[in-house]
């Protein structure tokens, strides 16, 4: 039987067998991250079978760890159909898709199959059951990691400190949480020995670029396997009948109602009526948020504690990224803050109609852009907002690791380090509202700006200004005069 220990760092349970070395797990203190490592320590276990619930407290470690019986049953010999691997660590979600891929690769590469899943913020709910699927579908491990703080402070922050919104409107959710899942399924793979690295990310969308170019990136001697560019699989019928052709329990009926995706910052809705952008996205669909119509009709004040860009404490009080994000998900979610409904291109070429929930990453964005309006000279602010749009793009097109993205995120880093302060927000029925701010390096002087007289600014130095400023209007309203004469 396979057999599943889940601990954490915290956790009372006696050290079992460390998978690698500790000194490897030391969490770097700067945003952004840069190199592949095995962050979180890994336990094998040969007979505990229970999924702890624990799981949620610093870190999810656990392996699904096959015994000898089960290895040697699981064990493929041979070829598959479509060549041989030796070993693929799959993206795995244990939803319909991803459990039918595990017979699937088993089959065609004669292959085993660790099936690895990232706990980015998605709920205890879908990281249950993961033992049982996973075990039913033929796969010899399975890894569960707790990538939640790490998301959120190595990718998320880094995003929010650029102002990085992906047209005009998407605050990126998915293409963060996208990287972080692809680096630790490498960390993984090196780890056990892989050969291959595997996702179930369709040819029609964005995240099978994401996954692909971190591979690249990070591991260029990986072998990378797309099922959805092989099979002959078309939807999601086609699926369902292979499941059941090779036993393996079907998580879902024919009729899916919404294609989502959710982590930490957000969750995203596409498919069934939302294909049609004339419909109106039904009030039934949302998850994370109140109508704002059904709102408190009582506003809420928070502050926002912020330093060198970077959000760290909310109403005084001081949390991890995690801990911080979370808490502002429960309190925009109340008000009816982050809802984004929007038409975006997609990096393939198409267009793509998806509908948004980003609470808290509605409210921690209105908070930076603010307190940069105090701490950042004109200059600063539009090279800024012009670089963020690249940058947006970039972690859009999945380079989170283009020695680009990080160049720009050295400037961004450098040039919200007075960015401290903070902001006082207004929640009101799905408005964010700013209140008040204030920061140490604040650039506005009252006595400046004052309608006052004041003795730094002389009011009649503006004649001068004016007339130089606009001096090549000027010559060119006389060119044209003479030109019409």
């Amino acid at each position: 039987m396979a057999n599943l220990q889940v601990t954490s760092s915290s956790s009372s349970t006696k050290p079992l067998i460390h998978a690698q070395n500790p000194a490897r797990f030391m969490i770097e203190c700067k945003l952004g991250a840069k190199a592949s490592e095995f962050g979180g320590t890994t336990f094998v276990h040969p007979t505990t079978r229970k999924l702890s619930q624990a799981c949620k407290s610093q870190a999810i470690q656990a392996v699904l760890a096959s015994d000898k019986e089960t290895h040697a049953s699981s064990a493929i010999n041979g070829s598959g159909l479509r060549g041989k691997l030796n070993k693929v660590v799959l993206a795995y979600s244990g939803g319909l898709d991803t459990s039918v891929i595990v017979p699937w690769l088993r089959e065609n590469y004669g292959c085993e199959v660790v099936c690895f899943t990232a706990d980015v913020g998605q709920g205890i709910s879908e990281l249950e059951g993961l033992e049982a699927k996973a075990k039913a579908s033929g796969a010899c491990q399975l890894v569960v990691k707790d990538l939640t703080e790490e998301f959120v402070k190595d990718y998320v922050y880094p995003c929010l400190r650029a102002g990085a919104v992906y047209e005009r409107k998407y605050l990126l959710g998915t293409s963060m949480a996208r990287p972080v899942i692809a680096k630790a399924m490498v960390d993984v793979a090196k780890e056990v020995g892989a050969d291959a690295v595997a996702h179930g990310c369709t040819g029609k969308g964005n995240d099978q670029v994401r996954f692909e170019l971190t591979f690249f990136s990070l591991n260029p001697d990986l072998q990378v396997v797309a099922p959805w560019r092989e099979w002959d699989i078309t939807g999601r019928e086609d699926a369902i009948e292979y499941a059941k052709k090779h036993n393996v329990p079907v998580p879902v009926t024919k009729k899916s109602i919404y294609s989502r995706d959710r982590n930490l910052w957000h969750l995203s809705h596409e498919g069934d009526i939302l294909e049609d952008p004339a419909n109106e996205p039904k009030k039934d669909m949302y998850m994370m948020s109140v109508d704002p119509e059904d709102a408190p009709d009582k506003p809420e004040y928070i502050e926002i504690g912020i330093v060198s860009g970077i959000p760290v404490s909310i109403n005084g009080k001081e949390l991890s990224p995690a801990s911080l994000l979370t808490e502002l998900n429960d309190i925009g979610g109340r008000h009816g803050i982050g809802r984004i409904d929007m038409v975006e291109n997609r990096l393939v070429g198409m267009k793509s109609r998806g509908v948004y929930e980003t609470p808290g990453g509605t409210i921690l964005a209105a908070a930076c852009r603010e307190l940069e309006s105090l701490t950042l000279d004109r200059e600063a602010i539009q090279f800024k907002d012009s670089m963020a749009l690249k940058y947006a793009e970039l972690v859009y097109a999945g380079r989170w690791f283009d020695p680009l993205r990080e160049s720009m995120d050295a400037f961004m880093e450098n040039i919200t380090k007075t960015t401290t302060g903070s902001v006082m927000l207004k929640l009101y029925k799905g408005s964010v509202i700013v209140a008040s701010r204030k920061s140490p390096y604040s650039l506005y002087r009252e006595d400046i700006s004052s309608f006052e007289s004041g003795q730094i600014y002389d009011q009649a130095d503006a004649a001068g200004f004016i007339k130089l400023y606009g001096l090549p209007m000027r010559v060119r309203a006389m060119l044209e005069k003479e030109k019409g004469n």
